[in-house]
């Protein structure tokens, strides 16, 4: 292995160390905990090593919003696989999408209601990110009808993502969290 490629490689697992440890330290103590100082002293290296790496917080907070992306889309992609049928699958991806943030709230901070310097919807949006859209509109796509899909798509992720937001909030009755995604399931799946 040339010295170059070692080079790479140890900066790599650098940059993976950093993330990893950003990650568990905004799950375990909140974003607020999460400085580079912090993180730093988490990996055992100096924070110049760490400003190689990322520009600041928000490129730190950027990077874990899209590696969080790509668990997300893997959630989806499994709850659309074990589905029988084409409205199983939005009601799988529904109950995923609101597991997904209940057990990782920090990450899901990150991806959807953090202030980061990432691109959506647009073409510089980073393949995670996509991909999670994609899961989320090729489980729609029987029911989109004439609605354009990705519209369509975005209604339904907006009303999925009010509802776990408001949920987690307090803002609305824990009891009745299940029968409201029933009911978004059910108003998004009708034909015709």
């Amino acid at each position: 292995m040339s010295i170059q490629a070692r080079r790479e490689r140890e900066r790599a697992e650098r940059e993976r160390a950093i993330i990893a440890a950003a990650r568990d330290l905004a799950e375990s103590e909140g974003w607020d905990a999460v400085t580079t100082r912090r993180l730093a002293a988490e990996i055992e290296y100096s924070q110049p090593v760490l400003y190689s790496h990322f520009k600041g917080k928000d490129a730190i907070m950027a990077a874990v919003a899209v590696e969080g992306s790509g668990d997300l889309a893997t959630d989806l992609a499994a709850a659309r696989a074990a589905a029988a049928d084409p409205r199983q699958a939005v009601a799988g991806i529904a109950t995923a999408y609101a597991a997904f943030a209940a057990r990782r709230p920090a990450l899901y901070d990150a991806i959807f209601t953090l202030p980061v310097a990432l691109s959506f919807a647009s073409q510089d949006t980073p393949v995670e990110l996509a991909r999670a859209f994609a899961e989320l509109a090729e489980t729609l796509r029987p029911f989109a009808g004439d609605d354009d899909l990705e519209t369509f798509t975005e209604t339904f992720w907006s009303g999925l993502h009010g509802l776990v937001t408001l949920m987690r909030d307090g803002r609305l009755r824990q009891a009745e969290h299940d029968r409201r995604v029933a009911l978004l399931v059910d108003r998004f799946t009708r034909l015709g």
